[in-house]
C-alpha cells in the first residue's frame, strides 16, 4: 500500500505540500497540486480520513440539525447545504430534533461529539441562551431562520413579517375584506412574525383583526383541514384563507372539495413557503417564496468562509419573500 512518503519523494514536493493539497489548501499552487493528484493516482494512494484529521486538527465534516426528515421544505435545505460542502470537499452529518428542546439539545451535543468542524442548526426549541452559550464555548455555527440579536453574524433568515403582509396585501388587493388566518404553532418565532405581518397589512386597509379570524395550526396539512372547518363551524364570514404554509392550504384545499366549496371561485387561499408541489395542485397554489435551497446554500458558505477560509465567497444573511400569484386566489366579485 503507498504511502504519503511514497507520494511526496514522487511529485518531488514536501511532506507539507502533500498535506495541503489532501486538506484543499487555497496556499498550494494549481501546477504543484497537479504534480501531487497525479502522483497519487499513479501510487493508487488513498489518504487516510483519520490520519488527515489529526494532522489539519480538521475532520471536514459539518454538523447539521433540521426539525425533521421528511419534507420537501427540508429536504431542500439539506440537498444544498450537502451539495455546496460536497463540491469543498466536506461532509455533512445529519440529525433532527422534532422540535423538541431536549431532542434538539441531544442532537446539538451529539454532532459536537462526532468532532465536527462546525454546525449549520434549523434549531427551533431550544433557548437563545442555549445558543449564546454554545458560542461561549468556542463551537462553529451557523443559525438557520431563527434571529438572534447578539449572534447576528451567525443568522440567516428570511423576512418572515414581510412574506405574511405579502400574502394578506395580495387578497386585500384583489377586494377580499373577510379574511380567515391559520398560523403555524405560535410559540415558533417564524410564526409570530407572519402574523404580525398579516395583521399589518389589515392595518393598512383599516380592517380590524379579532381572535375569531384566527386559528392555530401546526403547519401540518391535516391542520388546515381542521382550521376550515373551524371557521365554517363557528359560523365565520370570509372569502378567503391566509394560511402560514403551504402544506395547511393543501389542507384547506382538499377539504374544501370534500366540502364541495369552489377554490377560487368560492374561497380564495394563500400559502407561503413555495415548496415544489406548489405549482402542482389543483388550481396551482398562490404562495410566498421562501428561499429554503439557496438559504442553505448561504448557510454553507458562510461556515466555508469563516471555519474554513474560503476566500471567494459572500454571505447575506436576510432573505426578502417574494409572493408567486397563481390560480387559487382571484378578484372579489
Amino acid at each position: 500500500m503507498a504511502t504519503i512518503y511514497q507520494v511526496s519523494e514522487l511529485a518531488g514536493v514536501s511532506l507539507a505540500t502533500v498535506s495541503r493539497v489532501m486538506n484543499n489548501n487555497a496556499k498550494v499552487s494549481d501546477k504543484t497540486k497537479q504534480k501531487v493528484l497525479d502522483a497519487m493516482a499513479e501510487l493508487g494512494y488513498q489518504p487516510n480520513s483519520i490520519a488527515q484529521s489529526l494532522a489539519s486538527n480538521r475532520s471536514n465534516s459539518v454538523g447539521v440539525l433540521v426539525s425533521e426528515l421528511h419534507g420537501p421544505f427540508f429536504g431542500d435545505m439539506m440537498s444544498a447545504i450537502e451539495d455546496t460542502l460536497r463540491l469543498e470537499g466536506k461532509h455533512t452529518i445529519i440529525t433532527s430534533g422534532h422540535s423538541d428542546e431536549q431532542r434538539e439539545k441531544e442532537s446539538i451535543e451529539f454532532l459536537i461529539g462526532r468532532k465536527c468542524d462546525a454546525l449549520i442548526l434549523h434549531a427551533e426549541s431550544v433557548s437563545d441562551e442555549y445558543l449564546v452559550e454554545l458560542e461561549a464555548r468556542g463551537i462553529e455555527f451557523a443559525l438557520m431562520n431563527r434571529y438572534i440579536e447578539s449572534l447576528a453574524s451567525r443568522c440567516i433568515c428570511l423576512d418572515n413579517r414581510q412574506g405574511g403582509y405579502l400574502a394578506t396585501r395580495h387578497l386585500l388587493e384583489l377586494g377580499h375584506r373577510q379574511l380567515a388566518y391559520i398560523s403555524g404553532p405560535m410559540w415558533k418565532q417564524d410564526a409570530q412574525a407572519r402574523l404580525v405581518g398579516h395583521k399589518q397589512a389589515l392595518q393598512e386597509h383599516k380592517i380590524a383583526f379579532t381572535q375569531a379570524q384566527l386559528f392555530e395550526g401546526d403547519y401540518r396539512q391535516e391542520s388546515g383541514g381542521k382550521g376550515l372547518d373551524y371557521f365554517l363551524n363557528r359560523g365565520q364570514k370570509f372569502t378567503a384563507i391566509v394560511c402560514a404554509n403551504d402544506e395547511m392550504a393543501s389542507g384547506v384545499m382538499s377539504r374544501a372539495r370534500e366540502l364541495g366549496i369552489g377554490i377560487p371561485s368560492e374561497l380564495s387561499v394563500v400559502g407561503f413557503d413555495n415548496i415544489i408541489y406548489a405549482s402542482y395542485l389543483y388550481p396551482t397554489l398562490t404562495t410566498i417564496d421562501y428561499p429554503i435551497y439557496d438559504m442553505g446554500k448561504m448557510a454553507a458558505n458562510l461556515i466555508l468562509k469563516t471555519v474554513y477560509s474560503k476566500k471567494d465567497v459572500s454571505v447575506k444573511p436576510i432573505f426578502v419573500p417574494k409572493l408567486k400569484a397563481r390560480g387559487s386566489s382571484i378578484q372579489r366579485v
